[in-house]
């Protein structure tokens, strides 16, 4: 979930990132029998820079839109590459040899499917993905901070409304949303996971005024910050 957006994938898909986003997630079937499992493969975008032009020697083709999260099919060359990572994980010393060459296997495929595209902006620094992307990285280091959107949009070289623009194309709200759903769920984390109160988290993470921080939580996980967290505590407890 992202926003009010809902993107379901599922053994037969894979999902990329082309930027950091405060998105929930949800597994909707697993059992002992049966449990979720999945690989994350963090992507390096010079990396991903240096392999697109290989991929397309006569210039990377642009993307028709800018998205910062999008779901695609994978090819059985990639989940046979990725099989073969993971049993590099039981060999340290081949892992360290191979396993570079293996993940470039991989982003190569990644690069020739449908998507190859879009996964070829992450490595493009000029690109408008690559530009909100170095924004939203200084979001991420100070969200806590209030920043207004004019100083957000120097940090991507652009003018106020375009970032604006391309950043809601990017990330599926504005930037003050987003940097209001990482405070949230900075705050949330740390109720549930460090035991701080209400009045204390959303101090730690900017906000000034406890009864907007409730009415906002409130707003954003659909209960109030107590009952939230008890519901989260005895989930977690099962």
């Amino acid at each position: 979930m992202l926003g009010r957006e809902v993107l379901t994938y599922d053994p037969a898909h894979l999902l990329v990132f082309a930027v950091g986003l405060p998105v929930s997630s949800q597994v909707t079937r697993a059992s002992f029998r049966d449990p979720y499992l999945g690989f994350t493969l963090d992507i390096d975008p010079e990396r991903v820079r240096s392999l697109a032009h290989r991929v397309h020697p006569r210039g990377i083709p642009k993307a028709s839109i800018d998205r910062g999260l999008y779901v695609g099919a994978p090819t059985d060359g990639i989940i046979e590459a990725v099989t073969r990572l993971l049993d590099l994980m039981a060999q340290p010393e081949d892992a360290d040899l191979i396993g570079p060459l293996v993940v470039d296997e991989i982003l190569l495929r990644l690069l020739r499917t449908s998507i190859g595209h879009r996964v070829a902006q992450i490595g493009h620094a000029e690109s408008g993905v690559q530009r909100i992307a170095g924004a939203i990285a200084r979001i991420r280091s100070s969200f806590a901070q209030p920043t207004a959107v004019d100083q957000m949009a120097v940090w991507a070289d652009m003018s106020a409304s375009s970032f604006h623009q391309r950043f809601k194309a990017v990330t599926s709200m504005s930037p003050l949303q987003y940097q209001k759903a990482l405070r949230l769920q900075e705050a949330r984390r740390l109720m549930v996971f460090q035991d701080l109160d209400a009045t204390a988290a959303c101090q730690r993470v900017g906000y000034v005024s406890p009864s907007q921080f409730s009415r906002e939580y409130s707003r954003f996980f659909g209960h109030a910050p107590v009952k939230d967290v008890a519901r989260l505590r005895q989930e977690l407890s099962k």
